[in-house]
C-alpha cells in the first residue's frame, strides 16, 4: 500500500444515494483474493450494457472523467454487506478518496485499512462540490483538509491511527511490524 499523503483530482460524480457494496462490487465478482483487476467489474452493473459495451452515460465512461482520483457520492455510500474487495475494485479503478455525507461504518473500515480516504462532510458542502466536479481539489491527509480551486476549505474527521497508517503507507498489520523493536524491547524489559 502506498503512503497516501495528498490527493490532487478533479472528482466523478455519482448523486445516487444509499450506493451499496454489491452495486459497488457485484458478489459474482468476490471469488478472487486477488486485488489487482478488480477496477474493471467496479460499478459493473451500471458501467457495461448486457452486451458488454459500455454505457456511455455512466459517469466513470465519461472520457472527461477519466484519471480522476476523487468520487463525491450520494448519502450513505457503502452501505450493504461487508466485503473488503469493495475498497480493493475502487482503488484498482484509480481512486483514492471518497466524498460524502454519509458513509457506511463497515465500509469506511475497510477503506482506511486498504488505503482509500473515506471523507464525510456535511450533505450541503458534498452538494455544494457536486455543483463543480470540475474543479481541482486537494485533499491533505496530514491537516484533515479537502480545498477546491476557489480557496474554499473543508475540514474532516479522521482519527489519529488511521491518518497514521494512511500517511506511513501501511495497514493494521504494517504499523505492528514497524514497531517490531520497540515491541521486543517493551517484552524483553517485561520480562526482566
Amino acid at each position: 500500500m502506498a503512503a497516501l499523503t495528498r490527493i490532487v483530482s478533479r472528482a466523478v460524480v455519482l448523486r445516487q444515494t444509499n450506493i451499496d457494496t454489491d452495486q459497488i462490487i457485484p458478489a459474482r465478482f468476490l471469488s478472487t483474493t486477488e486485488r489487482a483487476g478488480l477496477g474493471k467489474n467496479a460499478f459493473n452493473d451500471w458501467r457495461w450494457q448486457a452486451d458488454g459495451t459500455p454505457n456511455a452515460e455512466f459517469a466513470f465512461n465519461q472520457p472527461h472523467n477519466q484519471g480522476r482520483a476523487i468520487l463525491l457520492a450520494g448519502r450513505n455510500f457503502g452501505c450493504g454487506s461487508s466485503r473488503e474487495h469493495a475498497p480493493w475494485a475502487l482503488t484498482d479503478l484509480g481512486l483514492q478518496a471518497i466524498v460524502s455525507s454519509e458513509i457506511a461504518d463497515i465500509f469506511r473500515g475497510n477503506s482506511l485499512k486498504n488505503g482509500l480516504l473515506p471523507i464525510v462532510l456535511d450533505e450541503a458542502d458534498v452538494q455544494e462540490l457536486m455543483q463543480n466536479p470540475d474543479d481541482e481539489l486537494t485533499v491533505d491527509v496530514a491537516s484533515r483538509e479537502l480545498h477546491t480551486s476557489s480557496g474554499k476549505v473543508y475540514h474532516f474527521p479522521l482519527d489519529g491511527f488511521s491518518q497514521t497508517c494512511l500517511l506511513e503507507g501501511v495497514d493494521q498489520l504494517g504499523w505492528l511490524l514497524g514497531r517490531a523493536d520497540e515491541i521486543g524491547r517493551f517484552e524483553a524489559a517485561r520480562a526482566a
